[in-house]
């Protein structure tokens, strides 16, 4: 289970370590693509073709269907780590997640989130304030 946050920073090769008790979740290799809200979302492989089974599966027919597929699909890229434990982010998908220097590596059960740190600390602001409004959904739900 990937959980936990982690601050680290790119170097100057765009290279991003991994911490280490995440490394072995990954097997060595991920799939790096855009996220939501800003982010990149990196799974481990076998994650990302449980991902890719339920995105084929929505209907063609619906527009946004489509261009969910497409965003998440086109944006993809397969990593690996290297003996250091890290791995290269195309300069792309650094440009769509404003990724400069400080990173934040967010753990969300079955992938991880990277961040622009400055991103993430303006998100994590924003849904502390709407926490008891969450929970107040979820349980509307069920949860």
């Amino acid at each position: 289970m990937l959980i936990g946050e982690y601050h680290y920073n790119l170097d100057e090769k765009k290279r991003l370590l991994l911490p280490a008790k995440i490394r072995k979740d990954l097997g060595g290799r991920g799939i790096l693509t855009k996220g939501l809200e800003g982010c990149l979302f990196l799974y481990p492989k076998k994650e990302w073709e449980k991902l890719v089974k339920k995105i084929s599966d929505l209907p063609l027919g619906k527009k946004e269907t489509r261009h969910f597929q497409r965003m998440l699909l086109a944006g993809a890229v397969e990593v690996s780590l290297d003996k250091q434990g890290r791995i290269l982010i195309p300069d792309y998908l650094k440009k769509y997640a404003d990724l400069e220097k400080r990173v934040v590596i967010v753990g969300v059960h079955t992938h991880l989130e990277i961040w622009a740190e400055e991103k993430w600390r303006e998100y994590q602001k924003k849904c502390e304030k709407e926490m008891e409004e969450f929970a107040e959904k979820l349980s509307e739900i069920g949860f």
